[in-house]
């Protein structure tokens, strides 16, 4: 079933900061090539074109390799919350929520009843049918890791209710999306922006609630936010990664040549 996912969350318990990279590209090669560097892999279905069935072979490249997937979704459409899940991802991400009721009826979703509203129907998580009944029902809703984005004002201003909601195991900040809910997209240092971020955290964490942070491929971005209290970041997507390797290696040659 869910193989690797108290693992990550085991790393945050202990202090340990958690990092892994959005994969955004169909080919199950790349997760399978970089999980063994990362915490947890983020396997993105809101911002590129992977369908199931691409998603289904990055799932099991993180299970070769012991890695945790968290999969965001495009959106909290039932729909798309019950085939993620019957495919076996270990985490779930609500993108874009905008509030209270949009959240607990996500996470409602992600659990069998009573907890829950889940629809039956698993496919992988019960290894094809070997592991079921009780024991399954059971580790099916305690060994889930399930997330939120915050990513408007609107969702911050009600975070007293939300962080109460049964089954939320984690907030995640989108900070360019959230800069741009209050009209200063990408000003992600302003005062106003910074005051979302940090009392995003704080009310999280107070609530013992995991905190996450999707962010680009910067050294300088990941180290300020774990200051603040970030427990886990998704820091940069495979394209970023490549390109930026490819930036760097050719550069450091012509100078040098």
């Amino acid at each position: 079933m869910y193989l690797n996912i108290k693992k990550f969350t085991d790393k945050m318990d202990a202090g340990q900061p958690c990092l892994g990279v959005a994969v955004t590209y169909s080919d199950l090669s790349i997760t399978e090539a970089v999980a063994s560097e990362c915490d947890f892999v983020w396997l993105d279905l809101e911002h590129s074109p992977t369908t199931i069935e691409s998603l289904v072979g990055h799932m099991v490249a993180c299970r070769a390799t012991g890695v945790p997937s968290l999969v965001r979704v495009p959106s909290g459409e039932i729909g798309w919350i019950k085939r993620v899940l019957d495919s076996g991802a270990e985490g779930i991400i609500l993108p874009q929520a905008k509030s209270y009721e949009e959240i607990k009826q996500f996470v409602d979703a992600c659990y069998y009843p009573p907890q829950g509203t889940r629809g039956f129907g698993p496919r992988r998580p019960t290894d094809y049918g070997r592991f079921g009944g009780d024991a399954y029902l059971e580790k099916a809703n305690a060994e889930i890791f399930v997330c939120a984005q915050v990513e408007c004002k609107a969702v911050v201003e009600d975070l007293d209710r939300i962080v109460q909601i049964e089954g939320l195991d984690s907030l995640c900040l989108g900070p360019m999306d959230l800069s741009g809910s209050v009209n200063k997209l990408a000003q992600t240092s302003d005062p106003e922006v910074v005051e979302l971020i940090e009392t995003t955290i704080k009310k999280g964490r107070d609530a013992g609630l995991y905190i996450g942070m999707g962010m680009g491929a910067s050294v300088e971005f990941a180290l300020k936010s774990f200051g603040q209290g970030v427990q886990w970041a998704q820091c940069g997507t495979d394209m970023e990664m490549i390109v930026n390797g490819a930036r760097k290696l050719f550069s450091d040659i012509k100078a040098q040549a």
